[in-house]
């Protein structure tokens, strides 16, 4: 690889994150969990959460990122109720179009929706993608303690599907239950991370994914495409595995296996690790694999030589933490130029249908 390939390779963040200050607000009112109480509203998180500017895009320079995909970060609107979660919603998605109409070289975005009223996020939905110009949606596996399978939300799979865009499940914690079931015992510190980003974070997001295919929400919109950040939240690396499932559900018009590598797609959401990178390309092929930072959380490179960490202290990114990081890990990525290239940008731009510009 050449240094100028390298530094000509465009790279698209697919999993970058926001937020308003009024969502900031409601989140810490009513429905804030320790993600929120403990990260994202404090300090310097939380300023990054709400720059869709000027900073963000040096933040991006730095570590090599051309475009980002904008994204409400977690928990959305979802733990809202109704007549909170539906004009915030509403307002976030018009502070995310607003960003991608000031820059659209560099910004694209996805929609929030207010899930406890499904029928006013699909509505939201197909608002955002119609009228905003948005690329799809993130959304979160629980309402509550409902899981996304519910009937009740199938408003919102019939229009992503009418819409033609994909659907991104992201990460949230697990149910205060379930928490003080499987994530307590340890000091706090551990807990947090045990039951978020070292564990029930990836659990909640592959299970919510896994249970909709057995739902048949998969058979009911084949063409259907879901996105799943940190190289598939458990359910690609292990998908043989849940292959067995098929065995059980003869209600499937397909295998479990042939849902998890026709419907799905993953970003790196913000794990540098090019050890999961191949065991994604393994299962889902080349075509299916985007880059995504997880700005501004982790360790985002500022320019100012110093690293900024999310979590907990958490770092994924190893040896790709410092300037040009986001780049040099797509440039090292252990893929032919080709793959690379599908990694970095070409993916993201087909599955998003994301403008390319003349020069890629």
């Amino acid at each position: 690889m050449s240094e100028d390939t390298a530094t000509a390779r465009r790279v698209i963040g697919v999993e970058e994150h926001a937020w308003t200050p009024e969502l900031r607000r409601a989140l810490l009112r009513w429905g804030g969990d320790a993600t929120v109480n403990k990260m994202s509203s404090r300090g310097e998180v939380n300023l990054r959460l709400l720059d869709v500017g000027e900073e963000r895009q040096a933040r991006m320079d730095a570590s090599g990122v051309a475009m980002e995909v904008l994204s409400i970060t977690t928990p959305g609107t979802q733990p809202l109720p109704p007549q909170v979660a539906v004009p915030l919603a509403r307002e976030a998605n018009d502070v995310l179009a607003d960003a991608v109409r000031r820059r659209p070289d560099r910004f694209a975005a996805f929609a929030t929706l207010p899930t406890s009223d499904p029928q006013a996020a699909a509505a939201e939905l197909e608002r955002a993608v119609t009228g905003l110009g948005h690329v799809g949606a993130m959304l979160f596996p629980r309402t509550g303690e409902i899981f996304l399978d519910h009937a009740s939300f199938r408003p919102v799979f019939e229009a992503a599907a009418h819409l033609g865009v994909p659907l991104y499940i992201h990460p949230a914690m697990p149910p205060r239950k379930l928490i003080d079931t499987a994530y307590s015992g340890f000091d706090e510190m551990t807990g947090l991370l045990l039951s978020t980003g070292g564990w029930g974070w990836h659990s909640e997001a592959g299970l919510a994914t896994l249970r909709l295919i057995l739902a048949g929400t998969l058979d009911r919109h084949p063409d259907l495409q879901i996105i799943l950040g940190h190289w598939g939240e458990m359910l690609v690396p292990f998908a043989d595995r849940a292959d067995l499932l098929s065995t059980a559900a003869p209600h499937l018009q397909r295998r479990v296996l042939d849902y998890i590598t026709g419907n799905l797609a993953v970003t790196a959401g913000g794990l540098y690790s090019h050890r999961m990178l191949s065991a994604a390309v393994d299962v889902l092929g080349p075509d299916r694999i985007m880059f995504g930072a997880d700005s501004p959380y982790g360790a985002p490179t500022t320019g100012d030589g110093q690293e900024h960490r999310g979590l907990g202290g958490v770092d994924s990114r190893g040896a790709f933490g410092g300037p040009g990081g986001a780049r040099a890990f797509v440039d090292h990525a252990p893929l032919d130029e080709r793959g690379r290239d599908k990694l970095g940008h070409l993916n993201a731009e087909r599955i998003l249908r994301l403008p390319r510009p003349a020069t890629s």
